[in-house]
């Protein structure tokens, strides 16, 4: 039976769209490819490009980076070995290396912050930690002792249901990893770095000591042009002497039972330096996690660091309302007004961004799964797959919003006003992506000048 090619969608050009996806995703990474054909074969560049493709194509949590599947959907089911073998073949190449990727990442993160610097908007780098786990592994390369996330989400208290046993944390092997993100207080954040590091081993390091190199990196390579913004995870004393050596603007959440000295000069904990003050100001704050509009109130006083007396920083308190944390966060930006202030707390907000792309690289982009044993050839797949992640990403650009409506309604059609209304939708996006390259292939790789 002859298969029926006029669906209702060719009607409306998806072929053609399928066509312009497929260039701009060769128009993200060309200069990427130019420079790795100095070094590679043609016909690696070739499987490089495919396999982002491919990438975008295979959605699956436990397999979408094992590269029997990925070879398979890279030539059809009946050459998946050849297929395997052409991606063997690329990430097992001496020629190149995960750094090559990584040194990209950061150029793209340059021109976005010059984007954002030419209207003299607040540009934001957001840092942010997690860990890979790999519970059933043991031979792969450069495994860790990691703390598992996985089950203290699953041990969490439910509401009706028996009290989960409680004790210490669960560790299993794995990896650490930091991650940036370049946003600004409105549009698509940029992915600027991604590492791996481990604690054992002949490349064993510390959280610290890795901290330090990348704030080192960003000093010199950004200076005082952007604001760094920090959890609680970076709070206390040894980070912030870092922060004050290489005199970078900063905003950190500070722990609420830390210490500081507040402006009278007494030693009190960060929520008692606010108490019994009320708030100079309210506004209506959308929260990003409950997809709610509170109302929040603030307040802001200047206080000191004990270890630090002479270096003037400002407590910025935002207070959620009844049943919700306040934030308290320190900043070395000054402070005269509530409108100041206003703009902390809502640089503060939009660290939810890179929440968000870390469980997207977990969950969508299943940075879980490889199971290569070699360090070299790991990396090199997890670093092609968060190329894939910042293609993704420069999809949410306002310029592409006609674009992008047409392919979410064509090929990921939602009624439920929820999902119709979600701001960005990436993984919405990454869905109907795969559905139309799944139905109309992309073109090869186009004649490198």
């Amino acid at each position: 039976m002859k298969k029926d090619t006029t669906s209702s969608f060719s009607g409306q050009g998806s072929e053609q769209q399928s066509d312009v996806l497929s260039d701009l995703c060769y128009r993200f990474v060309q200069p990427l490819l130019k420079r790795l054909h100095e070094k590679l074969d043609r016909r690696l560049i070739q499987t490089f490009l495919d396999l982002m493709r491919v990438i975008v194509m295979h959605r699956h949590r436990n397999q979408g980076l094992l590269l029997s599947e990925l070879g398979g959907y890279l030539l059809g089911a009946e050459h998946a070995p050849a297929g395997t073998k052409r991606i063997s073949n690329l990430i097992g190449s001496d020629r190149w290396t995960e750094s090559e990727v990584e040194t990209y990442l950061w150029e793209q993160a340059n021109q976005a912050i010059d984007q954002r610097l030419s209207p003299h908007e607040g540009v934001y780098v957001i840092w942010d930690e997690s860990v890979l786990e790999k519970p059933e592994s043991l031979k792969a390369e450069r495994l860790c002792a990691v703390r598992s996330s996985k089950s203290r989400r699953l041990t969490r208290i439910k509401p009706g249901y028996y009290n989960p046993p409680t004790g210490r944390p669960v560790f299993v092997p794995g990896l650490n990893w930091l991650q940036v993100v370049v946003t600004g207080l409105k549009g698509a954040p940029v992915l600027a770095h991604i590492r791996f590091w481990t604690t054992r081993g002949e490349a064993k390091t510390t959280k610290r000591e890795e901290e330090q190199l990348l704030l080192q990196d960003l000093a010199k390579r950004w200076g005082k042009s952007v604001i760094h913004v920090w959890d609680r995870g970076f709070a206390g004393a040894p980070w912030l002497d870092w922060v004050i050596f290489y005199q970078v603007r900063f905003i950190v959440r500070w722990q609420k039972n830390y210490k500081l000295i507040a402006p009278d000069g007494r030693p009190l904990k960060a929520w008692e330096c606010s108490r019994g003050k009320r708030s100079l100001d309210y506004r209506m704050i959308y929260d990003a996690r409950r997809r709610c509009e509170r109302k929040t109130g603030i307040i802001f006083l200047p206080v000191h660091v004990p270890d630090f007396p002479d270096s003037p920083l400002t407590l910025v308190v935002s207070r959620p309302g009844i049943g919700r944390k306040p934030w308290y966060l320190i900043t070395n930006e000054p402070i005269t007004s509530t409108e100041d202030a206003w703009r902390i707390v809502l640089a503060y907000n939009r660290r939810w961004q890179i929440e968000v792309s870390i469980r997207y690289s977990k969950s969508e982009l299943a940075f879980e799964s490889p199971r290569c044993l070699a360090w070299e050839r790991r990396a090199k797949l997890l670093a092609i797959a968060a190329l894939v992640q910042a293609f993704l990403l420069s999809l949410l650009d306002d310029r592409l919003q006609p674009l992008r409506t047409w392919l979410l309604d064509h090929w990921c059609h939602r009624t439920g006003k929820r999902s119709r209304s979600t701001a960005a939708p990436l993984y919405r996006l990454r869905l109907a992506l795969s559905q139309l390259w799944l139905a109309f292939r992309p073109f090869s790789l186009p004649r490198l000048n």
